[in-house]
């Protein structure tokens, strides 16, 4: 996709750039945990600015980029929170497993993995019953029952952002549980 963009606003873009570009990288690379997720933001902060047809209309330019890049940081973490436990894999000679792909394995054809799927059903059972009901309800209904978190949010009419902010605790949560048994499977 190509932008079409005034040479006017590309002398405004590159200007507000030169004059705020290293201060707002700071600030970002403050706020995020590695160099390639600031200059994600960065580049995500950027490209919002070159869409605005006249730039001189923003009253605090620098007040403006600031609240963009917070915006954006925020954007980061919050889908960072909602990845799904089928995230977690195992890697075999054969390559990469999902752990939901191993959860549908045949026990039949792959006796060896029974032990495992027993005790990964036991360990997440134990770290559901261990959430409140809110957030326990949130994981199994996104997760094993498939609605996606905004049925989820227009079910129990409840805000989105509640339900993505139950989500990413439960989570967190069986993922601290569960992290031994991934270890295991990668030592």
């Amino acid at each position: 996709m190509t932008l079409a963009i005034s040479d006017n606003t590309r002398s405004s873009i590159a200007t507000t750039v030169k004059k705020y570009g290293n201060q707002l990288m700071r600030f970002i690379r403050g706020k995020v945990p590695s160099i390639e997720d600031a200059e994600d933001v960065m580049q995500d902060v950027w490209m919002q600015l070159s869409r605005i047809a006249n730039i001189s209309e923003i009253e605090s330019l620098s007040g403006w980029l600031y609240y963009v890049a917070k915006n954006k940081i925020a954007d980061l973490y919050r889908k960072r929170q909602t990845e799904n436990i089928e995230n977690f894999s195992y890697e075999n000679e054969d390559g990469a497993l999902q752990i939901k792909e191993i959860l549908l394995i045949d026990e039949i054809e792959f006796p060896e993995m029974k032990d495992f799927k027993d005790l990964f059903w036991k360990e997440l059972m134990t770290a559901l019953a261990e959430l409140p009901a809110n957030q326990k309800d949130v994981f199994i209904l996104n997760e094993i029952d498939d609605k996606t978190l905004q049925e989820i949010a227009n079910d129990k009419n409840e805000n989105i952002k509640t339900i993505i902010s139950r989500k990413g605790y439960a989570v967190k949560h069986i993922r601290k549980k569960l992290q031994y048994l991934y270890d295991e499977l990668n030592s």
